[in-house]
């Protein structure tokens, strides 16, 4: 592949229309003349910018959202019509998640100690120092009440307005998917263990009401349920849909297929797992429109779940990296892998650079034809043909320059619009217009 250069990114069959210095996202999300950017922590406070991009060559920020929430997120924006959700999320703080296990922990070895635990007792627990619990615990006296969702009227995309700030539980929405009637969120709720799926009715957006829930057997602690499964480990990220079905992606809980053509009573009919041998959770699941010889087929992609020290990553030498599924869903009970997709560690110049990830995380959740388009983090933007379902083949990469001050790209999300363009944003900073070479 081409050498790296200081002077720009890598590239092969894709050339860069245009590039913004945007902070960095967490979604990209096209929808006729507009991008919309859920951005990840930032300084600034910034939610959701909001981009014209009529002329791909100069996009234009036409306005931004900013929280006045300091411990929140909003890096997930969708939009139908003139109807915008944004998730809300808590800040990923390494004490401030732990802060939401302190309760259940300490009263688990009450019970099995009789008597209160030491402050090392909980740190073993919690995996963190002795010397954190004083934070953890003062964080637990200030519970998190901010997660959910928030709903814009997006008529004026210069002016955003609030319609409502739907409140639901412990860390908050992260990603979802949305349709003109119902909102599909994952979120973690009273009573469960990791998120689930919560269905909200969205037709009056001034009053989302839930309709439904789904949920892996074992969340349900309220339920009387028990996971087999270490903390939130099986859990869903979320759900794509797809005619009357929901397509989820479930971290190390694999992938499940889910009928919903009774919108009342989500039930599950289809289910794979490569946790293990695979190591990388799954991170999204997604029906393909085309079938190949009379073969229903679905695309997994994993999620490079941390980014690691240069110790972690040695530690992790010879691991498999975050990969693309494709499977054969033709029959529900007994769904088949048919191939993966993987880019080798000499296809990036950033691919061992500490901090930071290098395999798979997302590709754009709708598709016409066989390309499918992939963030791979320090990998960039991968374009997968997968006409041939048993043999998924490479056209085009673009890789671009690390952001200031960091050891390398961390392409997070893309999408594609009607005309053939890409739209990719980094982790850290950067909005990228693309357009695939003709072939």
């Amino acid at each position: 592949m081409d050498q790296p250069v200081k002077s720009g990114p890598l590239a092969r069959n894709i050339t860069r229309i245009s590039h913004l210095d945007l902070p960095g996202a967490g979604q990209v999300y096209v929808a006729g003349d507009y991008a919309y950017i859920g951005h990840i922590t930032n300084k600034e406070r910034l939610g959701t910018s909001i981009l014209d991009v009529r002329d791909p060559r100069k996009p234009r920020v036409v306005t931004q959202i900013h929280l006045d929430d300091r411990d929140s997120h909003s890096h997930k924006a969708r939009v139908i019509g003139d109807i915008m959700i944004v998730n809300v999320e808590r800040n990923m703080t390494a004490i401030g998640r732990k802060a939401d296990e302190l309760p259940g922990l300490r009263a688990q070895l009450r019970v099995a100690l009789g008597r209160d635990p030491t402050h090392s007792e909980l740190a073993e627990k919690l995996d963190v120092k002795e010397s954190d619990i004083p934070a953890v615990e003062a964080m637990e006296k200030v519970p998190y009440d901010q997660g959910g969702f928030r709903i814009y009227d997006v008529s004026d995309r210069a002016r955003p307005r609030l319609i409502t700030h739907q409140r639901t539980h412990g860390r908050g929405v992260h990603r979802f998917d949305m349709d003109a009637t119902y909102a599909y969120i994952s979120t973690e709720m009273p009573g469960y263990i990791g998120n689930i799926l919560v269905i909200y009715d969205i037709r009056n957006p001034a009053q989302p009401a839930e309709v439904s829930r789904w949920w892996l057997p074992g969340q349900h602690l309220a339920g009387g349920e028990k996971p087999g499964w270490p903390g939130r480990q099986h859990r869903l990220h979320h759900a794509l849909r797809a005619g009357d079905r929901l397509y989820a992606g479930c971290w190390h809980g694999g992938v499940r297929v889910v009928d919903v053509s009774d919108i009342q009573s989500p039930r599950t009919i289809g289910e794979y797992n490569y946790h293990p041998p695979y190591p990388e959770p799954s991170h999204t699941f997604m029906e393909v429109p085309t079938r190949f010889d009379g073969r229903s087929i679905a695309l997994a992609i994993d999620e490079e779940d941390h980014a690691a020290s240069a110790e972690e990553m040695e530690r992790r030498r010879g691991r498999p990296h975050g990969c693309l599924w494709l499977l054969d869903i033709t029959n529900l009970q007994k769904i088949q892998p048919l191939a993966i997709y993987q880019v080798s560690e000499l296809d990036s110049p950033w691919s061992r650079a500490a901090p930071g990830r290098f395999g798979a995380h997302q590709f754009q959740e709708h598709m016409e034809g066989t390309l499918v388009y992939c963030a791979w983090f320090a990998g960039g933007l991968r374009v997968v043909d997968i006409a041939d379902p048993l043999a998924p083949r490479e056209v085009g990469y673009y890789i671009p320059e690390p952001a200031p001050g960091k050891a390398a790209p961390q392409t997070n999300d893309v999408d594609t619009d009607s005309r053939g363009l890409i739209y990719a944003v980094d982790r850290y900073n950067g909005f990228d217009i693309l357009q695939l070479d003709k072939r």
